[in-house]
């Protein structure tokens, strides 16, 4: 009797295994759909506008779409590309936290036939469909060369830097932005660089410029690599009192920083930003080419804008087409 009771428990099981996995692969290509996972790395507002990008395309294309989020964290990252292969999703489009650490996963991911698009970093890596970036040296050119015009134009040649950049959590951005930039301060001889530290958050910026404040007072430029190190950046030199003698400049563009460029503070000069939303809208549609079995274009890198304090016209233009894109 009770052998035959486990075998009706064992029984039950296995009906309730295999109707839940027939379940799960019609809930990832629900209504005949292509199904696809697009991975987030960060909450800030370019990839939320990476976001909205991705969603318009995925919406266009018919594409049944799942949105997460790894927030750097690479064992976040291998849990969902290893929910979406077992999901049964067809594409994966993600900007991968490491072109090195995400590659055993999203390999996987391939050899079980998932088109893999990444945008925002590369990957090291031949089974990539496309990667869709940011032109990363340009970022930091362009705020470079106009820095250097004000350090020409309005500080004699002098300053004193201190660069705030994000090498802990992608070294090759950080770095081919951070050599961008530099590349542009160079023959200058009054220029000296007195720090470079690690911050691309908000909260962890404030606290790491305001530190380099107090140390290193003679410092009167200040750069980021990314949009948490520049709000961090203009909010501690604002909380030392240090408006009108530090003048930031970054990389990256959203409201919070639209709004700092048109404060009357003075403290944040000029920055690059990304184009978020037209990176995520060609990833997915780059996605559903590879889908098709159409050609994709391996990499592709676009140029960022220069948004600057005594362009007021061009920060309004991008407040406008945020608005819009919200709608």
């Amino acid at each position: 009797m009770a052998a035959r009771k486990r075998l009706l428990i064992g029984l039950v099981f296995v009906c309730v295994v295999f109707l839940g996995g027939a379940v799960g692969c019609q809930k990832a290509s629900e209504n005949g759909a292509p199904s696809a996972t697009a991975i987030l790395m960060q909450e800030d507002q370019f990839f939320r506008l990476c976001e909205m990008g991705i969603k318009t395309a995925a919406q266009q294309q018919g594409i049944q779409l799942s949105v997460m989020n790894s927030f750097g964290a690479v064992d976040k990252e291998m849990d969902i590309i290893d929910t979406s292969i077992a999901r049964g999703v067809k594409a994966i489009v993600i900007a991968p936290i490491s072109p090195e650490s995400s590659v055993a996963s999203l390999r996987r991911a391939a050899e079980k036939g998932i088109s893999i698009i990444v945008y925002d970093n590369d990957l090291k890596a031949d089974f990539c469909k496309s990667a869709i970036r940011s032109d990363q040296t340009g970022l930091g050119k362009a705020t470079g060369e106009y820095a250097r015009k004000f350090i020409e134009t309005q500080l004699g040649g002098q300053a004193k830097l201190a660069l705030i950049e994000y090498m802990a959590l992608s070294s090759e951005t950080s770095g081919i932005r951070t050599s961008g930039f530099k590349s542009q301060l160079e023959g200058l001889p009054g220029v000296q660089i007195v720090a470079e530290q690690d911050a691309w958050l908000a909260p962890q910026a404030t606290d790491v410029v305001e530190s380099l404040l107090t140390a290193h007072p003679e410092i009167n430029v200040i750069w980021a690599a990314n949009e948490g190190g520049t709000v961090g950046a203009v909010k501690a030199v604002i909380n030392t009192g240090n408006a009108g003698k530090v003048h930031v400049f970054g990389t990256d563009i959203s409201e919070q920083i639209a709004d700092m460029l048109l404060a009357g503070d003075g403290v944040l000069k000029a920055v690059t930003g990304q184009k978020g939303y037209d990176i995520g809208f060609s990833a997915m549609n780059a996605a559903v080419k590879a889908l098709k079995g159409e050609p994709v274009e391996r990499h592709v890198e676009m140029p960022g804008t220069l948004y600057t304090r005594d362009n007021p016209e061009s920060v309004q233009a991008y407040r406008q087409q945020l608005q819009q894109l919200s709608q």
